[in-house]
């Protein structure tokens, strides 16, 4: 057992002397290195430009999207007013009309209310003469007319 544990222990030691030397290796940098550097510093300003260009374009393809949507909202508007102008044009006719349609019947009307009123008047009038031509034959009738001031 004691000599497992050193056995072990030796190991350990002699892989810890090793081991620093093995992962402080210098690599060294190579013009094949150099060369690759760069070509990838090359290809990817080349994949710059090609994402910026790309995004220029998304961004005129957005503009003309705007563009074509102010469009849109512009022309529902224009709709939105031609629909109210029809309506008001529609109901101002309506009320035109029926006011130009109800005028004959008033002028219509008022001038039979007045000869009905005309008519009366002369009625009464004519009630009230033969009524003061029987009170002059008759007393009752005759104080009558005298109580409501008609003689």
């Amino acid at each position: 057992m004691i000599r497992r544990v050193l056995s072990t222990i030796f190991m350990f030691v002699s892989l810890s002397g090793i081991a620093p030397r093995l992962l402080a290796k210098e690599v060294p940098f190579t013009l094949d290195d150099r060369d690759r550097l760069i070509r990838m510093e090359t290809t990817l300003r080349e994949f710059k430009d090609a994402v910026d260009k790309r995004f220029e374009q998304v961004d005129k393809r957005f503009e003309q999207v705007d563009k074509r949507f102010e469009q849109m909202m512009t022309f529902m508007w224009m709709l939105v007013a031609i629909f109210v102008g029809v309506t008001g044009a529609t109901i101002g006719f309506a009320i035109w009309d029926r006011r130009s349609m109800l005028k004959p019947f008033e002028v219509k009307t008022k001038e039979i209310e007045e000869k009905i009123r005309e008519m009366k008047e002369g009625m009464l009038t004519n009630l009230v003469y033969s009524l003061r031509e029987m009170a002059k034959e008759d007393a009752r009738i005759q104080d009558a007319l005298r109580k409501f001031n008609l003689l």
